[in-house]
């Protein structure tokens, strides 16, 4: 097969050089003729043999003035001729010199820039990739703080701009997961992919760049105490305090959460009340700095110093928040593991009227498709877990919501939409998995790699309601839909927490004040001392725009 690149090679390069060359010789060559010419009849200009004699005229002959008259004419255009020639000759030279410079190759093919290769393109894209991803969680932490000042349509241009930079991110990590997946197969197509994902997050960069200037004149934080920087603080003041009496309950409701179920059912947010007391302690120190350097005229520092505390301050919310969470979604579950086994059992029963051929002739056999001996191995495996499951009610302390995932595992493959139950079961234990893992990678996103992000991604995808279809199928494509994204989501999470383990301590000697767990979150940009500068609205080249160094 000829390669692409082979095949937009202009074949006739070669051809035109040729021409060129051709018509500077043709055109040499009639010039020397015509200046030899006028001297060959000048030289024949003698008596002609056979003649009547030396006073005879010759035929055709011209007196003598005349004759130099003529031959000075004739030697005008050889003359002429030679000239064009050579100007058509050097003319041909200096385009084909040029036109060598701009050619790799004898035969014409235009000089392309240098691709990088393909790994360093990949390497490029999963970097994008998180940094697209970093710099729209810090505008949506961000924008929750000015939308407590100016209300929803106050803020409305800039949570427009959030949603369109949000649609280009999803596009690219929908794009990465496809190319992860080996969609497409070409090497061609997959470059093509790889620069797809760069200019999606690139994109996304540009519209919350663009919003960045609109945005700081919104907030007014140069204003000082008196304008929007004292209002900007009295925002995050209080949504401090209102956190720093939650992180007590939330350590009461993980007390009650272990005495009531297994370890496994908590598992998912342990530390977190830890990890937001950690971060409200950073809160409060950047926030009496902030009023401290407002105080003094510093208005500028002060504004790095709030954004740095609304930063922790949105982080320790996701972590109190998540623990208040789960054990909402552990007592849902608890009541629905009941009627999910009832459910499951009415599954299982219409699966075998299938096998012994008991069923209504007037409605279509939803397992008509499938072979009888695996629709029998699939009641037989799904009877063995609802069994499993009872004992474990009975038994004592347990995890609701994995006795719930294990049973829609167990009965989906035999669902055919008699119990809605399942489905909802599934969202359940779907949608728990996707938020907890999301919560990992908020409050740790300096350490989250791609990997992570990007499963995420496409489980948050799944969790969008399935396209119409027919009832039956529906229920199928939905759960089958429900159940991946609750696995990707438990594989992003364990890939988040392992690349917080690779990445380590985040700053150098003892952690003060919080610092560790700011800069390790995010909230900081890194990269010196103190944490750096503090994250704020906006893309590559205005994130970090304001406050300067935040220990400075």
């Amino acid at each position: 097969m000829t390669s692409s690149l082979i095949r937009g090679r202009p074949r006739r390069g070669t051809s035109h050089i040729s021409v060129r060359v051709v018509h500077a010789l043709v055109g040499g060559l009639i010039g020397v003729l015509w200046l030899v010419l006028p001297g060959v009849t000048v030289a024949s200009g003698g008596p002609v043999a056979g003649g009547g004699g030396a006073d005879r005229p010759v035929a055709g002959a011209v007196p003598q003035g005349q004759d130099e008259e003529t031959s000075a004419a004739d030697l005008v255009l050889p003359v002429a001729a030679v000239v064009v020639a050579g100007v058509l000759a050097g003319y041909g030279l200096v385009r084909r010199r040029r036109r060598a410079r701009e050619r790799t190759t004898p035969g014409g093919a235009p000089v392309r820039e240098a691709e990088p290769p393909v790994g360093e393109l990949d390497e490029r894209a999963r970097a994008l990739l998180v940094e697209a991803d970093d710099w729209v969680r810090v505008g949506r932490e961000e924008l929750g703080f000015a939308e407590g000042r100016f209300g929803a349509e106050g803020v409305e241009p800039f949570a427009r701009a959030l949603r369109d930079a949000e649609g280009e991110l999803a596009v690219a990590f929908r794009m990465r997961w496809q190319y992860e997946g080996g969609v497409p197969d070409e090497s061609a197509a997959r470059r093509h992919v790889l620069a797809g994902i760069v200019g999606r997050c690139a994109e996304a960069g540009r519209l919350l760049d663009a919003q960045a200037a609109a945005f700081d004149q919104l907030r007014g934080l140069e204003e000082g105490l008196g304008g929007g920087l004292g209002e900007a603080l009295a925002v995050a003041e209080a949504r401090f305090r209102e956190l720093a009496g939650r992180a007590g309950g939330a350590d009461a409701t993980l007390g009650e959460l272990a005495e009531r179920y297994t370890r496994s059912a908590t598992a998912a947010v342990t530390g977190h009340v830890e990890q937001a007391k950690d971060r409200l302690v950073f809160a409060t120190t950047r926030l009496n700095q902030a009023r401290q350097l407002a105080d003094s005229g510093q208005n500028e520092r002060a504004a790095g110093r709030l954004r740095a505390a609304e930063g922790a301050i949105a982080q320790a919310a996701v972590l109190i928040d998540g623990v208040d969470r789960l054990a909402g979604e552990l007592a849902t579950a608890a009541t629905m593991v009941p009627a999910a086994l009832t459910g499951g059992e009415v599954e299982i029963a219409g699966a075998r009227e299938s096998l012994t051929g008991v069923t209504d002739p007037s409605r279509k056999d939803p397992y008509a498709d499938v072979p009888p001996g695996e629709l029998r191995a699939r009641v037989t495996h799904a009877d063995l877990v609802l069994a499993g499951v009872r004992q474990e009610l009975t038994s004592g302390p347990y995890d609701p919501l994995d006795l719930l995932r294990r049973i829609v595992r167990a009965v989906a493959p035999v669902v055919a939409g008699r119990a809605g139950v399942i489905p909802a079961a599934a969202l359940l234990c779907a949608h728990s998995a996707v938020t907890g893992a999301d919560d990992v990678v908020a409050t740790h996103r300096a350490a989250v790699s791609a990997e992570a992000r990007t499963r995420l991604a496409e489980a948050r995808r799944l969790l969008a309601p399935p396209a119409s279809m027919a009832p039956g199928r529906a229920v199928r494509r939905e759960l089958d839909d429900l159940l991946t994204a609750g696995t990707l989501a438990r594989r992003a999470r364990e890939l988040a927490e392992q690349d917080v383990r690779v990445h380590g301590h985040p700053i150098d000697g003892p952690d003060v004040d919080g610092l560790a767990g700011a800069v390790l979150g995010g909230v900081l940009l890194g990269g010196e001392p103190h944490g750096g500068p503090p994250a704020g609205f906006g893309g590559p080249r205005t994130r970090g725009r304001r406050g300067g160094t935040d220990g400075a």
